[in-house]
């Protein structure tokens, strides 16, 4: 079928894959385990190995252009990766060199972008995005912290490619230290594992976010680390709308799955710090779930994002 398009989804800990047709509904998808502690060229490898399989599946021979989504940021000038949590993959040119592995023609683009791609396209914004002239930021709050722009139809890079990449602003002055080399970054701040942090401070005892979360409303620390979250989500979140004022934003990840991120409260902590009386920007849950990414990587093919 030559209207198909693929996308690769490449996270730690796994590999997924889907094959798209004409109207944009998946035919297949496909997960492997990364095995990203067997190094570079075996991450490579099982690449392959997963395109391989969804064509034995499918009965469809990939196509000579493939989108593939990654962690960090393939820098088209120097024709490396940085700032990937898949740390093997820094400084190494993943892009020729999965391109001759696979014997065909990539596109690489940041995870971020991808879901901010997918979810305004066919997911939570689709609606909204209909309209060609409106923009839209997809909010990765996880792990990490990150983010990408949507504008007619395409994903906005930037003269660096960093365009939405929010999560290294200054949030703290002299706050935690951050992998990037900085202090107080908004990911050091309200990322998943900032937050849970920042609840064993106060109780000696770790927690995961979804159960503070649940407990915010009759335990103290609980609802204080909510009340963190709320305070410095309002305060970053507000900087970027500032400067970008898109019409719509999409939350992804697991601290985007927090029920207090869409409360009044939330909206009040924004508004605390927006250049404007109200905020007028929804903010939506994402309807894609995990697979988002792998979405949108399959649409880097489509000529919008030519």
């Amino acid at each position: 079928m030559a209207d198909t398009r693929w996308g690769i989804d490449l996270g730690g800990t796994k590999i997924e894959a889907v094959v798209i047709d004409r109207a944009m509904q998946p035919l297949l998808r496909r997960r492997i385990v990364t095995e990203a502690s067997g190094g570079y060229h075996h991450i490579l490898d099982r690449i392959s190995q997963l395109l391989d399989m969804v064509s034995e599946e499918s009965g469809i021979a990939p196509p000579e252009v493939i989108g593939i989504g990654t962690p960090g940021r393939y820098d088209t000038a120097l024709g490396i990766m940085k700032n990937s949590n898949t740390v093997s993959l820094n400084g190494r040119d993943f892009k020729g060199d999965l391109e001759a592995v696979l014997q065909r023609s990539v596109i690489i683009e940041n995870d971020a972008n991808c879901f901010a791609l997918a979810e305004s396209r066919l997911g939570a914004a689709a609606s909204i995005m209909r309209d060609q002239s409106k923009t839209a930021f997809g909010i990765i709050l996880g792990t990490g912290v990150g983010g990408g722009i949507v504008c007619h139809g395409r994903v906005r890079h930037g003269a660096h490619g960093i365009a939405g990449e929010w999560g290294h602003n200054e949030l703290i002055a002299d706050g935690e230290p951050c992998y990037c080399g900085r202090r107080g970054c908004v990911e050091t701040v309200i990322s998943g594992p900032a937050l849970e942090r920042f609840y064993q401070k106060l109780t000696g005892h770790f927690l995961p976010l979804e159960q503070i979360s649940a407990d915010a409303g009759t335990e103290a620390a609980a609802a204080e680390t909510i009340e963190h979250l709320l305070f410095y989500f309002g305060k970053a979140l507000a900087q970027v709308l500032n400067i970008l004022d898109p019409d719509v934003c999409i939350l992804g990840g697991g601290v985007g799955q927090v029920e207090q991120l869409y409360s009044k409260e939330a909206m009040q902590a924004i508004e605390r710090h927006l250049f404007n009386s109200e905020l007028r920007i929804p903010l939506l849950r994402p309807l894609l779930g995990d697979s988002a990414g792998v979405f949108g990587a399959a649409l880097l093919t489509g000529k919008r994002e030519e």
